[in-house]
């Protein structure tokens, strides 16, 4: 038996464009890129082109370490514009991959602190309505008195220790405003009050009109209508009971084969005794 070795096959080598070309800008130094813009992982050397804003290799790590001859945001196009002022752009590695990956990973809690919280609709709130559709509440004498009584515990003046230079004790037209309102309303209470008890005695007398017309009304609606209830509940009890409107289908009352459904029943009588027969042996 004659046997053959076996065909030796290449190693899987990485796509990177390699070219002994040097470009003649002054190099790229890594520590003046932000912590986003490079990325040292082993094996996976990026940085972003400073000409181009494009993620670009780094080629030549153990010697030389140069950007590798690249194109712009229009690659994979139809006309790619190739990035003369960046390729083959030699590179400053002055950082370690671990610091960078530290800073970045310190650098994260801060970038999400700063995003925009959830924007929440705002409520629909009602405009406010003119002044001259503004209705002002009714002044009573107890809320004024009340109102009054808290500024004589806080007002000075009211008190009588607020003083001028002269040693003259000051006046308070706060107070003075309030008292009369307060007298103004007392005197106007009685009139408020018999206001007040017209319009409960209409409020009542209209109450007991409507309740004393509602059952005249209810007769009148149901004189109107009980003409069509009373020809309807005729042509309704013309119908036999039982029996279907003429428009639809009648049902049979009987099976159309009286046999064949004798014969049907008895063999579902015949499985169900079985199946219970069975049930208890199998238990």
């Amino acid at each position: 038996m004659i046997t053959t070795p076996a065909t030796p096959r290449a190693s899987k080598r990485r796509r990177k464009t390699r070219t002994s070309n040097v470009n003649s800008r002054p190099p790229v130094i890594a520590s003046k890129l932000k912590v986003n813009e490079i990325d040292l992982a082993p094996g996976k050397e990026h940085l972003v082109c400073p000409d181009c804003s494009t993620w670009v290799p780094i080629t030549g790590m153990l010697s030389t370490p140069k950007l590798v001859p690249h194109h712009t945001g229009r690659a994979k196009t139809a006309e790619p514009h190739r990035c003369a002022a960046g390729s083959n752009r030699q590179v400053t590695i002055d950082v370690e991959a671990g610091a960078l990956r530290t800073q970045l990973i310190e650098g994260t809690p801060t970038a999400a602190s700063r995003r925009a919280t959830k924007v929440l609709p705002k409520p629909k709130v009602q405009p406010a309505p003119a002044a001259t559709q503004v209705k002002p509440a009714p002044l009573s004498a107890e809320q004024v008195s009340r109102v009054f009584r808290q500024h004589q515990q806080q007002c000075l003046a009211c008190k009588g220790e607020a003083k001028n230079a002269d040693g003259q004790t000051l006046p308070c037209p706060d107070g003075e405003r309030l008292a009369v309102t307060v007298l103004r309303l007392l005197r106007q209470e009685p009139k408020r009050q018999a206001i007040r008890e017209l319009f409960a005695r209409e409020r009542r007398r209209f109450d007991r009109q409507y309740a004393a017309a509602a059952p005249a009304k209810r007769a009148s609606e149901w004189a109107a209508v009980r003409g069509r209830v009373s020809d309807a509940d005729t042509a309704r009890k013309m119908l036999p009971r039982g029996d279907r409107p003429a428009d639809g289908p009648s049902v049979p009352d009987e099976p159309e084969h009286l046999e064949r459904h004798n014969q049907r029943q008895a063999e579902l009588g015949r499985q169900y005794a079985a199946r219970k027969t069975l049930a208890p042996m199998s238990a």
